[in-house]
């Protein structure tokens, strides 16, 4: 019976990042990485050629794969301004191990992504003055600006870097299952010993699965295994507390109404409160120059998001604009809402994303294909279905949406727009919120849980940091 010192369950950036610091700790001899998806250099969207998704099988390549999502992401690394006395993007990481010690983290995993090939320039850093003008106007209109250094990758450049370290890890000795579906783990006696598997290609088949053991098993799942997260957890009693989903849409406008962010900051994170629900709204993923895209997820929900890349520009900015949605008492099934309103919104435009302009939302009306030809602001995602996404986005997230971008366009002049466009659905999904210790065990012994997937972190640079810390802690207790 072969038994590894640890098993990591996805292969995104926090499960790259822990591999990569048993192997400088010299503790990665007996570790197994196991994935659904393909190995980074075998992932390939075929939309540019076909114009449109066509629901790769068994998984998407876009979400699914060696480094997850953020090989086919822009590819922001967000760091820190020196001046902060707290960390306010990325997750709850630091409440975990100290603001100070998130940020040496954050210096130290920044430090790898330079060399393995990230882009020495920093953006967000040269324009105080600009930016404290534009966060005081913020504030006049309720709206919060959060401005922070930030290290663009280049969704191209990104696939380069995580096949870079791809390479890394195999010429390390590190196991690497692809192409394999961890269908339960083994839990006895509330420790755990292992993971079931087999293979993606037998994900619709019933099968027998191959027992794989350890008493050490680290689930980095990610995004998009959000919702096998959940129901693992509910299936062996890992206890969890309440979660949220953020849902909204993806927002095309011409670069020129965001020139000043763009060059200023690159991206700037605005959160507001707009009445009267009071709900958080934040811009999140903004793209200078972008191409809107799609992804598909479990069931083929196709969902949008947003490219931009170092060297194909278009003269379009792209942003999401998210809701946080919390729900109470008797409801907690906060994926299984944010899907039915993808599925909904999917049905509508016959499986791909729906756009409409936001001129035709105020005037109560659909957009039509013909519309969208000769309008103003030219979609970058051809795929998109004109429509009418207030069919299936709800009236508090819709409420929430249209009075931010008008709170939005007291700041940024020509924001509220009517020719900008809204893409649907835009969805994160995270589980249950894990509930983890100060070293990331969950209630289970031996099983942890790190990355984005679990509610710990948001985004590349704290993904990759909570990777960095838990191999640190399990080389130093757990690793002989």
């Amino acid at each position: 019976m072969q038994k590894y010192d640890v098993i990591v369950v996805g292969m995104g950036p926090s499960s790259v990042f822990l591999a990569y610091e048993l192997v400088k700790l010299n503790k990665a001899k007996n570790i197994l990485l196991i994935e659904e998806g393909k190995k980074v250099e075998n992932r390939v969207c075929p939309i540019e050629k076909t114009g449109k998704c066509i629901k790769c099988k068994p998984f998407c390549n876009i979400t699914s794969g060696f480094s997850g999502a953020g090989a086919f992401s822009d590819g922001k690394l967000s760091l820190y301004n020196p001046e902060d006395d707290d960390i306010y993007i990325g997750g709850e990481l630091h409440e975990y191990i100290g603001v100070d010690e998130t940020k040496k983290l954050i210096d130290y995993t920044d430090s790898i992504y330079l060399s393995f090939g990230a882009d020495t320039n920093l953006k967000g850093v040269d324009y105080k003055e600009e930016v404290s003008k534009i966060y005081k106007k913020a504030k006049k209109e309720n709206l919060n600006l959060i401005s922070i250094p930030i290290r663009h990758l280049g969704t191209e450049k990104s696939h380069e870097l995580y096949g870079k370290l791809e390479n890394y890890l195999r010429d390390n000795n590190v196991n690497m299952m692809f192409e394999t579906i961890v269908a339960d783990l083994i839990i006895e006696d509330n420790k755990v010993k292992g993971v079931k598997v087999k293979s993606s290609k037998d994900i619709d088949n019933d099968v027998d699965l191959e027992n794989i053991y350890s008493d050490n098993v680290v689930l980095a799942v990610g995004r998009k295994g959000a919702n096998w997260l959940t129901n693992i957890c509910d299936k062996h009693n890992i206890k969890t507390n309440p979660g949220v989903v953020d849902i909204g849409i993806r927002y095309e406008l011409p670069d020129e109404i965001m020139k000043d962010i763009n060059k200023y900051m690159y991206e700037g994170k605005f959160i507001g409160r707009p009445e009267p629900f009071r709900d958080k709204v934040r811009t999140f993923c903004q793209n200078p120059s972008g191409f809107v895209s799609t992804e598909v997820y479990d069931n083929d929900l196709t969902l949008v998001n947003g490219h931009s890349y170092k060297d194909k520009k278009s003269t379009n900015t792209n942003l999401a604009i998210l809701v946080s949605h919390h729900f109470n008492y008797p409801f907690d099934k906060p994926i299984e809402y944010g899907r039915n309103v993808a599925k909904n919104l999917n049905e509508l435009g016959n499986g791909n994303v729906v756009v409409q302009r936001l001129g035709d939302i105020y005037r109560g009306k659909r957009t039509w294909p013909e519309e969208l030809e000769n309008n103003k602001v030219e979609p970058t995602l051809k795929a998109a279905v004109a429509g009418d996404i207030t069919f299936a986005l709800g009236y508090r997230t819709m409420t929430d949406i249209l009075q931010f971008i008008r709170e939005m366009d007291k700041v940024v002049e020509g924001f509220a727009d009517p020719s900008n466009l809204l893409y649907g659905p835009e969805i994160k999904f995270y589980s249950n919120k894990v509930d983890i210790d100060k070293n990331f065990e969950t209630s289970v012994s031996g099983l942890y849980s790190i990355g984005d997937g679990g509610g710990l972190t948001r985004g590349l640079m704290m993904a990759s940091c909570s990777g960095v810390h838990l191999a640190r802690v399990l080389a130093e207790t757990k690793i002989k």
